[in-house]
Order: structure tokens, then sequence, then C-alpha cells
């Protein structure tokens, strides 16, 4: 008798975006790219998500500690900063801690660095509740700039993954959802066709 292939397991890790506010739980970025996987025969479960709406670096870190999460997780997202650059924190935190949890979704992974994928952040100036709200567009970028570039610096020296999807937010401000703030469904679909074919080229080539 064939016995069928066990589900590889992938972890969520995030705030507003991975958790899809303000959209249905079907249209969240993680949920989209296990049902796109899926249809090409990669045998996945559902993701396992750990993220809320406004957290921090160091919120993320507490509720994985909360968690106790089993290793190994054949795949780690992980998108993590809008908040810490939203709240004023500095560079240089956000480095210590998106640092420490890099690390720590690398240990998640059976120490697999390559099946880690960081997900940069999106830039929320462009969206209607920033204008709106009479907030400094070109500070947002060039903050939420230094954060991404932390990010990637630290997810190349590990080894890991770095999708950018900064530009995306910027050329399409006006997929939002109702709140005028968050992705719409669309833009979350976009993201995807990004991170797709860097999960899938790391999950083959594990499989190898």
């Amino acid at each position: 008798m064939i016995q069928a292939a066990e589900p590889l397991r992938y972890l969520a890790l995030g705030d507003s975006y991975t958790i899809g506010e303000a959209v249905a739980a079907g249209d969240r970025w993680p949920t989209t790219l296990v049902r796109r996987l899926r249809r090409s025969g990669t045998v996945i479960g559902d993701p396992q998500i750990i993220a809320v709406t406004g957290w921090t670096t160091d919120e993320l870190a507490l509720a994985m500690d909360a968690a106790q999460l089993r290793p190994a997780f054949d795949l780690v997202t992980l998108q993590i900063g809008v908040n810490n650059q939203y709240r004023g924190r500095s560079a240089g935190e956000y480095r210590t801690q998106f640092t420490a949890l890099l690390a720590r979704a690398i240990r998640l992974s059976a120490d697999r660095a390559t099946r880690v994928v960081a997900v940069s952040i999106p830039d929320w100036g462009v969206t209607p509740f920033a204008h709106d709200h009479g907030r400094d567009a070109s500070r947002i970028a060039d903050e939420l700039d230094i954060f991404n570039a932390i990010a990637r610096d630290q997810v190349s020296r590990a080894g890991a993954h770095f999708v950018d999807i900064t530009g995306m937010s910027r050329r399409h401000p006006g997929l939002v959802a109702k709140d005028g703030l968050h992705p719409s469904a669309d833009q979350y679909a976009l993201w995807v066709t990004a991170i797709e074919p860097v999960v899938r080229a790391t999950l083959r080539r594990a499989s190898r």
C-alpha cells in the first residue's frame, strides 16, 4: 500500500499583514500561498499563523513564547516591523529584535535557513488612510526603507530568503481594504505572485 505524503508544515509569523486585517480569512496572503502551492501538487497543511494586528517585533516574540511552537516546520515566513516604525521605535532596536526573530524562525525550521522566507514591510504611507490623516508620506517611506534594508541585510547574512513587496504597495496604493489602510485581497494576491516562486524553488531544492 502506498502511503500518502505527510503534509509540509508551514508557520507564518507577523502582524496585521500576515493575519489579513480587514479581509476574509481565505484572502490572507499565507492562505492564498498555500492554495496556489496545492494547485500545483505541493502537499502542504494549512498555515499556522502567529500574527495579530498592531504587533511589534517584541510582541511577536512574546507570542511565540506563549504558543510553545513545536519544530520542525518545513516553511517559515516572517513579516514584521511596520508597527515598530509606526510607534517611532528606533532602527537599532529593530535590527536587534528582527535578527533574534529570524534566528528563532531558522531554529523552528530545524536550522534550515533556506526554508525561511522574510517578506518586506509594505509602505502604508501611500494609503488613503495616511493621506486623510495628514501623515508625512516621504518620512514614512524613508523610515520603512531603512527597516527593510536592515531586514534584507540580516536575512542575507543568515542564508535565508527575502522577498521585496514594498514596491508593489507603492505602485498600487488603491488596492486597499475598506479601512483605507490595510491591503485588499487583490494586493495580497499580487504579493503571492512574488512570494510563491521563491517558496516553490526552496521546497523543490529541499526535496531532492
